[in-house]
């Protein structure tokens, strides 16, 4: 993960949530985590983190996410790190 991918990260965990969180900084963030991004139809996408998935629409015309597309990514991501971490332990 890069600086700029740390800085995302950061971003997304500020509370209250910002929202200027932009949908191709998430994806980069997604990519830097080893992700995917699937396009589905019209603007759905599948997130797939580890063996999580999420699927959300992409902002549109704007291009940042919503409040609440930022809370269930951070959700996603809350899990696939945890299901990391406890799989090392073993």
């Amino acid at each position: 993960m890069n600086a700029k991918q740390k800085k995302i990260l950061a971003d997304l965990y500020w509370n209250p949530v910002k929202k200027n969180i932009k949908w191709t900084d998430v994806e980069s963030l997604i990519s830097g985590f080893q992700g995917r991004v699937i396009q589905g139809n019209g603007s759905r996408v599948r997130i797939i983190l580890g063996e999580q998935s999420l699927n959300i629409h992409t902002p549109h015309p704007q291009k940042e996410l919503k409040p609440y597309q930022i809370r269930q990514h951070l959700r996603q991501t809350d899990k696939v790190s945890f299901l990391s971490e406890n799989s090392q332990i073993k």
